[in-house]
């Protein structure tokens, strides 16, 4: 199974989980998030992947956040949906490997799921 970065090309930190992933022989897939927004789907299995609450995958800074008053939200299928209509509120970057995916931040914690 191929591995995969969500990732923003804007991020300083996603960029340098991306050339981290290269320098220790990974040629992942590479999904431009905000281009190619996750399904609930496949934000439900990350979520699982990374056997963490929802918001913790969460950018909880950004003013969509405090404008959908997500603080207050406790249903995790709500802030899965919030994430696959306002993609900016994905945490970057994310790397899946089959069944295992961490938050690159920092981004050597990536390197635990090669």
């Amino acid at each position: 199974m191929a591995i995969k970065i969500y990732h923003n090309p804007r991020c300083t930190k996603s960029r340098q989980t991306l050339q981290l992933l290269e320098e220790n022989g990974v040629s992942p897939e590479v999904i431009e998030y905000l281009k190619t927004p996750p399904t609930e789907d496949e934000l439900k299995t990350i979520a699982d992947s990374l056997n963490r609450p929802v918001r913790e995958m969460m950018r909880t800074k950004e003013d969509i956040y405090k404008e959908k008053n997500l603080k207050e939200e406790q249903d995790e299928d709500n802030l899965i949906s919030a994430i696959a209509q306002n993609p900016i509120l994905l945490e970057r970057p994310i790397v899946v490997n089959g069944e295992k995916a961490a938050i690159g931040r920092p981004p050597e914690d990536v390197l635990k799921i090669l």
